[in-house]
Formats: C-alpha cells, structure tokens, sequence
C-alpha cells in the first residue's frame, strides 16, 4: 500500500502527482479502528463525517419496512465511505464492518478544500462514483431479470475482481469473508437458496470451495452465465486534464 489507500485506487485511473498525493494523504491522517459487526454510521441519523476504508471489509444497507436487510455495496480498502450521504443531512445507508476494520475519518469540508485546490482529483472522484453507479444499475438489473444462479455468480466475479484492485496476487482463487446470508442480503436470495446455488455452481465445475477458500475454475463460463460485466475496466478517460 502507498501512503494513502485512496491515492493508490484512483492512481490505478491515471498517474497522480506529488501534490495530488500529499492532498489524499491528508484525507488518511487521523485513524479509527471498528470491530467486525460494529456500526460505523446508521441510516437516518446526522452524517458529518467521510472516511477512506484503510484494512478489512466494510457493507452498506438499508432496512426495508418488514426488518429484511437489503446489501447495496460491499466496500473495500481505499474506497470512500459515506459519499452516498454527502448531499443529505442524514444517512441514506448503514455501513457495517464485515471483519475487523481501520477507518480514516474526515469532515465533509476537507472534500470540499481538497476539489478547491485540486480540481482534477474531483474529476476522478466522480468517475469513482459513476462506476460505483454502473456496478449498482448492474445489481438492480440483476435483481430483477436474472436467475439466483446468476445473481450468485455476479457477485462472485465482483468480490473477486474488487479485491485484485489491491491485491494483484489474487488469480483465481480468494478468501471471499462473507456469509451465506450477506450473499442472500446482496442479492435478494435466501442463505437456504444461496447455499443450493454454490452447490450447483460447484456441481458445474464453475467454481470450487476448499478450506475457506473458493476458487474460479471456469471463469469464462461463469461469466457468461452471469452476464457479468467488470465495471473496473474499459474506461476512457481521454477526457480526463492532465496531471500538472
């Protein structure tokens, strides 16, 4: 990891210079440390604060008016979290430690001074959003016209590829660290109905799961299964100013 967990995602976007980097740094100066299961912000309450997920694995949900829980985001090191909340008073989702975590804390002005002084880093932001956007309108779709086998597979390949985006020694095979019922709450599934897919994903010889650990064996079958598609990948950005 560079200096801030931030610089190194959108420096995967385009190259950042000096100063772009001690600006994100900046964002990751103070740290918070939360407990796997722990409560970083809860829907409906007063949202001040934006932070840089700096270790462990994070979720966003919210509560639907029979008490189900609907997953909207699994988030990982060097995302922003609360930026779905920035334009409210209170907070549209709960984000939650899946694992123990480390958190960077940040008022919402910092953003504000970090776009002031460095306009393109507010360039990149929002392309950070607007994947985050495609990858949700792919959920929704997913939601609504796919079968459970599908569902589970997308969310396989996303896990997987979300995590390479900072570990590029995952290939194939990866812990994924999430329950049965996570996966049922991401996507509209029940843990009974979860665990028949991955049985008959296995059966397929799609994936296999061992100690812990699954791993991809056909992922190019898998894919087309799943109508998967990386939102990480084939960008353009041409229009995106240039370092200075």
């Amino acid at each position: 990891m560079s200096a801030s967990c931030f610089a190194e995602i959108l420096g995967e976007l385009a190259p950042l210079s000096d100063d772009e980097c001690a600006a994100l740094a900046r964002l990751e100066e103070r740290t918070r440390h939360v407990r796997r299961g722990a409560i970083l912000q809860r829907e409906n309450e007063p949202a001040n604060e934006l932070f840089i997920l700096n270790k462990g694995l994070m979720m966003s949900y919210v509560l639907l008016d029979d008490g189900s829980r609907q997953i909207l985001r699994f988030l990982f090191p060097g995302d922003m979290l609360g930026m779905p909340g920035i334009i409210y008073r209170e907070a549209p989702e709960t984000l939650c430690a899946l694992s123990d975590c480390v958190v960077c804390p940040f008022d919402r002005s910092a953003l504000s001074d970090l776009m002031t002084a460095q306009p393109r880093l507010g360039s990149m932001i929002l392309i950070v959003s607007q994947i985050e956007r495609v990858a949700l309108t792919d959920r929704l779709a997913m939601l609504g016209r796919t079968s459970a086998k599908a569902r589970v597979g997308a969310l396989l390949l996303e896990m997987r590829d979300r995590l390479r985006a900072t570990d590029k020694s995952i290939a194939a095979t990866f812990s994924l660290g999430l329950t049965q019922e996570e996966i049922g709450d991401a996507t509209g599934l029940t843990s009974v109905h979860v665990n028949r897919m991955l049985r008959q994903l296995e059966e397929e010889g799609l994936i296999r799961r061992d100690s812990g650990k699954l791993t991809l064996t056909d992922e190019i079958t898998l894919a087309r299964t799943a109508n998967y598609v990386n939102r990480y990948e084939n960008l353009d950005l041409s229009w995106l100013p240039p370092r200075k």
